[in-house]
């Protein structure tokens, strides 16, 4: 190999001459004091010192450096070892200069002559100040992309921001954002209206020093015109500004324009927050006197992190939306306030989960004062689920309605929810969410102080008795909701004395609960009011609603009064109707219940206990409860529980239970009645109206009158019938008229005690008038009248009319 040409001295001096006039690259030889000895002057930075006062001076004295101390000790190490230093990055700012600090990657080797003898150091200064600018920039870049938007809250997505860009971009950031965007609405379109308000949500700057802010964080206000901060969201376009004592534009702004001043900030970058052409929010970044000024660099990488900012925002903002509506959606379903009974009082707790949870609760009255106690909690959250636990809870309201044992509704809700998962299952692949659920169903009787449990993967209710004790119930639980085990469900009875206190609450309770038993600790004093024990069991909550909705439902259980229920046992046989409405009339009389209402009571009581004897099995009773309404019940021995008809217009029977319902629910009286038989039922043909004459009729119409309802010698006081499916006629046993011809058949459809609805009349000549008189005290009682008209020709002779019915009390006419 060819060995290196020795120089000569001459050529020596050469070479080290071109070096230190025309390479690019920063040179500066330091004796072993660490003393300039010489400069090259290529360097903006380096040429700012004049050569002459540098020479023999030290370095630390000469220029300002990042790190001194660092950068003394690498050129001590490189003297000592002999160890070549390479690429240390180190500031450099001339002595005393203002402006800003250069980056430099600073190489040093050690100079030794040809005896081996050290005399100094070279340090070889490559300026790196935009490449490291470039690479500060992406820097903050991906910082921002990897930390911002890592929840769906626009505040703490714009706090995130300015956590990322201050020190790295800026020495003071400030967000804001359009109030109706920080809300969860659709952002305005551009560019802006001057009156928009827009939400100052997060502000940062770097230093541990207190700085003044034109506005606080919060504040919501529209911004200031003509300034930047308006134009920018009005073109959408950013903007670089040197801020100085005369910038013309901080007049408009005299808050902003003291901060300003205050902060020392001389450049200012305002970026739009834009997504598709609307607006979200504005970006403004200001550097201080400590710092370099803003260059277009910097205006693109702003453009870059905003861009990246307002999509965070909007999805954000979307999610606000949507769990905005999820949680109306769940206020409205869910009770404002659970109905209190006579004998079950009941207060509640709703926690909504920060990403809207499917939680839910209910009560509700059942027959015979039983109250009905729900909670629920649907897995999955924002609309989805609370949309889902709605659904539930009308399924649960329906099938309440049909007299089910809890572990018969869990295991029908149970077909429920499989039926809307197996529709869920149908749904494209983005929408598809898997749908289980959990509830709790129980009802209370306080006539008998018993309380019947049944739990479908649900936590087991925790119960207070009256001496103070508190105790998590050992209860049989069926699976979830929507599982594969399905039913059955199992039914638990429990006592439940005067003065206990359960409690139902969903498994968010427990997780956020400081302690397995604090719900039992809050119920160790049963008889401090419910929503105090509400609020008590609230404040030992511990921060983490992300989990699921807090729910929890406490009931207190009284005793009825014993004055306000009456029962009797009745024979098996149709004498029983005609006792049954002497009980009736003699206790309502009793309890000072009005007239009309006891009026429509004894017609109830009357065809319940008369479809009893007809389609029942013994042993009958009857039971009277007068609480905030009025119930009659009536029970027999069949276990098959009757169905409410709904007959059409030309069936001859199956309308007294309906009848009775209507009677039941649209009563005249402020205390409105309810009706309930266990057992089948069916009733006969609904009224037959016998013929009475009457003068002066139009030619087109029969001088008619007819007579309806009952026509056994008895009628007249009320008590020969066999209640309201005997009492209303039917053609098998209704006497011909005293005219001696045939009565006609009206089948009437009367959906409630209202005027306007239409009755048919299946066969018979056409009339004007019809009256009709249920049958009452005294032979008195309403009068029915009811108007048909004409109707258009039907085909084969088939007579048809459509007319109104109006009822008013009355004595027959």
């Amino acid at each position: 190999m060819a060995q290196n040409k020795a120089f000569s001295p001459v050529e020596d001096a050469a070479v080290v001459e071109a070096l230190f006039h025309q390479s690019p690259t920063g040179l500066l030889i330091l004796d072993t004091d660490l003393r300039v000895l010489r400069v090259n002057l290529t360097r903006p930075v380096l040429r700012k010192v004049p050569p002459e006062p540098a020479v023999g001076r030290h370095v630390t004295d000469v220029y300002d450096l990042s790190a001194p101390g660092e950068v003394e000790a690498m050129l001590a190490d490189v003297l000592q070892s002999g160890t070549p230093a390479r690429g240390q990055l180190v500031g450099v700012r001339p002595k005393g200069a203002p402006g800003p600090e250069y980056l430099f990657s600073v190489s040093a080797s050690r100079l030794e002559d040809s005896q081996g003898r050290i005399w100094g150091v070279l340090a070889e200064m490559v300026d790196v100040t935009e490449r490291e600018k470039v690479c500060a920039r992406l820097r903050v870049l991906r910082s921002v992309r990897r930390h911002v938007g890592q929840t769906l809250d626009v505040v703490a997505t714009c706090e995130e921001l300015v956590r990322e860009v201050v020190p790295n971009l800026a020495d003071i950031a400030v967000v804001e954002v359009v109030d109706a965007v920080v809300r969860g609405e659709n952002p305005p379109p551009s560019p802006l209206e001057r009156e928009v308000p827009l939400r100052r949500v997060a502000f940062g700057r770097s230093g541990g020093e207190e700085q003044i802010q034109a506005h606080p964080v919060g504040d919501v206000r529209a911004l200031p015109f003509p300034t930047p901060y308006a134009q920018t969201l009005a073109d959408l376009e950013p903007r670089l500004i040197a801020l100085g004592p005369d910038t013309p534009w901080l007049a408009a702004d005299p808050q902003r324009s003291q901060a300003i001043r205050a902060s020392g900030a001389r450049s200012l970058i305002t970026v739009p927050l834009t997504l598709r052409g609307t607006v979200l929010g504005l970006l403004s970044l200001y550097r201080t006197q400590q710092a370099d000024v803003y260059d277009k660099g910097d205006v693109t990488v702003s453009m870059a992190v905003a861009a990246h900012t307002a999509l965070c925002v909007d999805n954000a903002r979307r999610y606000t939306r949507e769990h905005t509506i999820a949680l109306t959606i769940q206020r409205h379903l869910l009770p404002l306030s659970p109905a209190s009974q006579t004998a079950v009082e009941t207060a509640h707790l709703h926690v909504p989960s920060e990403t809207g949870g499917g939680g839910g609760f209910d009560t509700f009255a059942l027959s015979g004062a039983r109250t009905a106690l729900v909670v629920g909690d649907v897995a999955g959250q924002g609309i989805y689920a609370a949309t889902t636990m709605g659904q539930l809870g009308i399924a649960i309201h329906s099938l309440a309605a049909l007299e089910l044992d809890p572990d018969e509704l869990l295991a029908r809700l149970n077909d429920t929810v499989v039926s809307l998962a197996r529709e869920r299952a149908s749904l494209p692949p983005g929408d598809r969410m898997p749908l289980t659920a959990s509830c709790s169903y129980a009802v209370l009787d306080p006539l008998a102080q018993t309380c019947t449990i049944a739990l479908a993967g649900h936590p087991p209710p925790v119960i207070a008795h009256p001496d103070g004790r508190a105790e998590t119930l050992d209860l049989p639980s069926g699976p979830p909701l929507g599982t594969a085990e399905g039913p059955p469900f199992a039914t638990t009875t429990i006592p439940v004395p005067d003065g206990s206190v359960l409690a139902f609450c969903t498994a968010p309770l427990l997780h956020t609960s400081p302690s397995p038993d604090t719900l039992q600790q809050v119920l160790t004093h049963p008889d401090r009011p419910l929503q105090e024990l509400c609020d008590d069991m609230l404040y030992r909550l511990r921060d983490g609603t992300g989990q699921g909705d807090v729910v929890l439902l406490l009931a207190r259980i009284h005793t009825f009064p014993a004055d306000r229920v009456a029962a009797w046992h009745l024979d098996h046989d149709p004498r029983a109707v005609a006792t049954a409405r002497a009980h009736t009339q003699h206790q309502l009389a009793h309890w000072g219940v009005d007239e009309e209402t006891a009026y429509t009571t004894e017609l109830v009581v009357s065809e319940l206990v008369t479809n009893a004897v007809r389609y029942g099995t013994p042993p009958l009773r009857l039971r009277l409860i007068k609480d905030r309404i009025l119930t009659c019940e009536v029970h027999d021995g069949n276990p098959l529980a009757p169905r409410l008809r709904h007959a059409k217009t030309i069936d001859e029977g199956g309308r007294g239970l309906f009848i009775i319902a209507q009677l039941a629910r649209t009563g005249a009286s402020a205390t409105p009645a309810t009706a309930r038989r266990s057992g089948p039922r069916r009733l006969s043909d609904l009224i037959i109206l016998t013929r009475r004459s009457r003068p002066s009729r139009p030619e087109h119409h029969h001088e008619d009158r007819w007579n309806g309802f009952n026509s056994s010698p008895r009628s007249a006081s009320g008590r020969g019938d066999q209640g309201a499916g005997s009492a209303i006629q039917s053609p098998r046993n209704q006497r011909r008229s005293p005219a001696g011809r045939p009565p006609t058949k009206i089948f009437m459809s009367i959906p409630g005690r209202v005027s306007g609805f239409p009755i048919t009349v299946a066969r018979g000549p056409l009339v004007s008038h019809w009256i009709a008189r249920k049958p009452g005290r005294g032979g008195r009682g309403p009068r029915v009248t009811v108007v048909l008209r004409r109707p258009a020709p039907r085909s084969r002779g088939r007579a048809g009319a459509v007319g109104e019915v109006h009822m008013r009390k009355g004595s027959f006419g």
